[in-house]
């Protein structure tokens, strides 16, 4: 008697999803006085609601929050701090806009916000499996200024600094995540800003240096993030090769890894890397929909690519997701929301569409 294997992809979401026209409207008007803090928490629990809601209907098995109350994916933890100063490192996109972080005027560094918290809240409006994104610890070290602190050394900042992200971290899986997504689209950028890899690799020391706190059990629930960053239909780092990338992203001690693809022009030499540098316990997302691109993949689309990734890398540690999240940045409204969720839907079809492939060429055993 024999029985065929059946295969499994995995398929997740990477977080954001755009906010509705009300809510940037109402975070601007809250922003500048004009709206009281009820009003704007109003707003926030209709668009998680309603965001929820849409990411049900898509049929995806593992959904977000959408980071719908999240200022940015990157600056969550310090908004409201009162030790901040606004001329931090400034980060170019290739169509010419920036973006800028601020950098703290003293210490000692604490979050003003955890991850859990959004978590918790959209856990109690379903019944499906919740990730959480969080930032990583290499992102938040540039928050640092470069003259330095008057009694408070860098030194003391880091360290402080381990001891949030791992509480980020940990108080995300203690509250039921059914992981916990680390944002790192900094790697990337960090080849253009120095191409010899040391800014890179002590990015992946700072970062391991927070997943080493956690169990070899825990670290298989952590994932990481990376893209050449996905703003206003723009990068700041897509002119960065896989290949000088990937051997050295490998390193970090997570189980989850998960990487732009769509939107890469070689992707066989993407997969030939991928399948070089993956170890044998890590397990990688392909995105397999583009988000800085309007027009909306079909589900045979994202089933073929999916066959092909199927034909280099591992299936067992094969899944999907999409490229980046569709609005890391609150005021973006490059895509909308029916464009993020028709293209969400069609990456849950494709890789169903693509395991019924799989499955019809499996070994029997």
């Amino acid at each position: 008697m024999t029985k065929t294997i059946a295969m499994r992809i995995n398929t997740e979401p990477i977080g954001s999803i755009p906010r509705p026209a009300e809510l940037i409207q109402g975070m601007k008007a809250h922003a500048e006085g004009q709206i009281k803090d009820k009003d704007l928490e109003h707003l926030f629990a209709r668009a998680l609601a309603d965001t929820i809601r849409r990411f049900e209907e898509t049929g995806s098995p593992v959904i977000t929050d959408g980071e719908q109350t999240k200022p940015s994916f990157a600056t969550y933890p310090i908004s409201g701090s009162k030790q901040l100063n606004p001329n931090g490192v400034v980060i170019p996109f290739a169509d010419g806009h920036t973006r800028q972080l601020p950098t703290i005027t003293g210490g000692p560094f604490r979050y003003q916000a955890y991850a859990s918290g959004y978590l918790e809240k959209a856990m109690q409006l379903t019944s499906l499996p919740v990730k959480q994104a969080v930032i990583s610890v290499s992102a938040i070290s540039l928050l640092y200024p470069q003259g330095g602190i008057d009694g408070y050394t860098q030194g003391q900042f880091i360290a402080d600094l381990l001891n949030e992200a791992e509480a980020d971290i940990r108080r995300c899986l203690r509250a039921g995540a059914y992981n916990v997504q680390i944002d790192f689209t900094e790697a990337r950028l960090s080849l253009k800003l120095d191409p010899s890899g040391g800014l890179l690799k002590a990015f992946i020391d700072l970062n391991n240096q927070v997943l080493d706190r956690f169990t070899a059990e825990e670290q298989r629930r952590i994932g990481v993030h990376s893209c050449p960053g996905g703003d206003h239909d723009s990068t700041h780092s897509a002119d960065i090769p896989y290949s000088a990338l990937l051997p050295l992203l490998f390193q970090l001690h997570a189980g989850n890894f998960y990487l732009e693809f769509a939107g890469e022009k070689d992707k066989g030499a993407v997969l030939a890397s991928i399948k070089e540098n993956l170890r044998p316990s890590q397990h990688v997302f392909l995105g397999v929909t583009d988000v800085l691109h309007p027009r909306i993949e079909s589900a045979s689309e994202i089933r073929d690519l999916i066959v092909e990734a199927a034909a280099v890398l591992p299936v067992g540690r094969l899944g999907t997701t999409d490229d980046c999240g569709f609005s890391p940045f609150a005021d973006d409204t490059s895509t909308s929301r029916d464009i993020a969720f028709a293209k969400i839907r069609a990456r849950v079809e494709g890789t169903k569409l693509a395991e019924a492939v799989l499955d019809r060429t499996a070994v029997s055993v």
